[in-house]
């Protein structure tokens, strides 16, 4: 457990030696999403690390900081208790704007390199705007929660793993997401809701590698994968065909493979 500077506990996950890889999950999951780039990669000899976003998993609860400011300051926090250094942090979804806001905010410092899968647009405002009743895609996620948090999170299984995924995988990632409590996910949709981190990745000044799935129903490429790494000096973008936005699941072969070639070259 690693203390925030609010005081807030995070649960670690730390395996191997050699080069450290930070793994930042998305939204509502938790460090164990991260198993299978985990074993692969410390077999191949790095040092791999994931920890449970405040809110989420096994970390504290507590009732705010879910704000992308309070969110790069603890993955800041995580680097300098384990001490890492040339460190490649590795962001799904809304983890985005960690890894953004923490290279804006705090400079590159023990940053080597960045790998964003599957990440939300630049600007969700301008990307997802509201409907005619002034709704966003948020406004009803946070509806959606509220009112039956575990029929929300299986109806978007599909969306999240694809239409293959097995039904243990499509349990595995409930039983994870409702490890997260409610007002975290609340807060959490609302920091993506607002967030505009355009001048955040303009500022990103390490080697960065975007990866995105054609398939992806939650974060349409063309809105966010590509706009991200259009906003970012120098990225590399990766389409995978027919991949949904769990792409590190169910194309695990090839994003690590991807991986671990972005990190050795």
């Amino acid at each position: 457990m690693i203390e925030t500077r609010d005081g807030t506990l995070l649960r670690v996950k730390d395996i191997g030696r050699g080069r450290p890889v930070l793994f930042i999950h998305g939204f509502t999951l938790n460090a164990d999403i991260w198993e299978y780039q985990m074993t692969d990669l410390a077999e191949a000899g790095l040092r791999c690390i994931a920890y449970d976003r405040r809110g989420h998993g096994r970390s504290d609860h507590p009732g705010d900081g879910y704000d992308f400011d309070t969110l790069a300051d603890d993955l800041v926090a995580v680097m300098a208790a384990l001490d890492l250094r040339e460190a490649t942090l590795v962001g799904h979804s809304m983890a985005v704007g960690e890894v953004a806001r923490c290279l804006s905010r705090h400079g590159p410092g023990r940053v080597a390199r960045i790998v964003l899968a599957a990440p939300l647009p630049p600007c969700p405002a301008l990307a997802l705007p509201a409907d005619a009743a002034g709704q966003t895609v948020f406004d009803h996620a946070i509806a959606g929660m509220r009112a039956d948090r575990p029929a929300y999170y299986a109806a978007n299984a599909t969306a999240l793993f694809g239409r293959d995924c097995s039904p243990e995988l499509a349990r595995w990632g409930l039983d994870l997401a409702l490890q997260t409590a409610l007002w975290a996910a609340v807060g959490c949709q609302r920091a993506n809701a607002t967030v505009d981190l355009r001048s955040d990745l303009r500022d990103i000044g390490v080697p960065a590698l975007v990866v995105q799935g054609d398939a992806d129903q939650l974060a349409p490429a063309d809105l966010c994968g590509r706009a991200v790494a259009a906003e970012i000096p120098g990225s590399r973008l990766e389409i995978y065909p027919g991949a949904p936005h769990g792409l590190f699941l169910t194309d695990k072969d090839r994003f690590n493979r991807d991986l671990l070639g972005f990190i050795q070259g």
